[in-house]
């Protein structure tokens, strides 16, 4: 199957993203780029390097939403915890909060709920590179870079972006099913 976005394809909605991240930035005397782990944390530190972290002037971060997702005891897996890096104070920064692909807005919502664990910043905005519709709660991106809401719900959408961005690209997969139990 071939991929929903090539390298070049992803290459342009990152730019789209990153001019619209950096305009919030420069309007903002204090603002901070965070992205929600795992591949919202890789697409804001390639945003952070072409945008520059000085722009941000150090404050660039990852959050994990693991231990906040409203779904943990229905997965089989044991979850991965990983660790949340935001080394500075959010109290009254403009947040530029960063994910890969939004769907149902529950993953939002739970990096919402860890955000105010570690402060009370003066607004959040929500840039994604990819917007696939298909809304549970009331959330919607101040920014989305590719419109996806015509992606049957029974696939799964991957954004890959690799060490060489050349190789970038998104994917539709087909979902796992769940077993039967």
């Amino acid at each position: 199957m071939p991929p929903l976005a090539d390298a070049d394809a992803v290459a342009d909605a990152i730019d789209r993203l990153s001019t619209w991240v950096g305009a919030h930035a420069d309007g903002s005397p204090a603002a901070a780029l965070i992205g929600i782990k795992s591949r919202g944390e890789r697409l804001s530190r390639r945003l952070a390097e072409r945008l520059g972290a000085d722009r941000f002037d150090g404050r660039i971060g990852s959050i994990d939403i693991t231990l906040y997702r409203d779904d943990l005891s229905e997965r089989e897996d044991q979850p991965l915890v990983r660790t949340t890096d935001v080394p500075f104070n959010l109290d009254g920064l403009d947040v530029c909060l960063i994910d890969d692909v939004l769907m149902t807005g529950r993953t939002v919502r739970a990096a919402l709920q860890a955000l105010a664990d570690l402060g009370r910043p003066k607004r959040v905005w929500l840039g994604v590179l990819a917007d696939r519709g298909g809304r549970e709660l009331p959330i919607q991106p101040d920014c989305a870079a590719i419109d996806l809401r015509g992606v049957p719900d029974d696939q799964h959408i991957r954004l890959e972006l690799q060490n060489d961005p050349r190789q970038d690209q998104l994917l539709a997969l087909p979902r796992p099913r769940k077993a039967a139990g």
